[in-house]
């Protein structure tokens, strides 16, 4: 998705949290920040968005989003419980009444047969639901990035009821 394009996506989200009166925020971990900075990009988003966590390690997401090492130790931190967890864990520690979650392999390493690279999971959280969706992208580490990022947002103006 080219620059332009990503950063109409992202201003269609603000609009439909801002007519909703909701803010966001991010849980990112493959997309490095990626979902928040194509955000911030719009003017007056933080009239929506409340903060991004990037929590590329297993610490950090234990540390500042709550999530179980338990968990982590089970499912891994590329799974759809992890995410679930993550955009729960973003709910209960911001000032956010919706959150979305990105944990991934983008690589080019780090790819397993049960997990190759390219497989992301995202959750999606809001007024007690959560949704988790998992997708394998091609392409190289960029790309993988780039389409978990557009991915994320277009699955949240779906997970909030409003198809692209």
């Amino acid at each position: 998705m080219a620059h332009d394009a990503l950063i109409a996506l992202a201003a269609d989200v603000g609009r439909l949290l801002q007519a909703r009166g909701l803010v966001l925020a991010t849980a990112e971990s493959c997309t490095g920040g990626g979902v928040a900075q194509a955000i911030t990009e719009i003017p007056g988003s933080s009239a929506w968005f409340d903060r991004g966590y990037v929590t590329y390690s297993n610490a950090s997401k234990t540390a500042l989003l709550d999530v179980p090492d338990t968990l982590l130790a089970q499912y891994g931190a590329v799974s759809n419980e992890t995410a679930a967890a993550m955009s729960l864990g973003a709910l209960r520690n911001s000032d956010a009444t919706v959150t979305l979650s990105t944990t991934g392999i983008a690589g080019p390493d780090g790819g397993t047969p049960d997990k190759p690279v390219g497989t992301v999971c995202f959750g999606w959280a809001h007024d007690g639901a959560v949704h988790t969706a998992r997708l394998r992208f091609d392409g190289d580490r960029h790309a993988v990035r780039a389409q978990t990022v557009e991915h994320a947002l277009r699955g949240l103006l779906v997970f909030l009821g409003r198809a692209e």
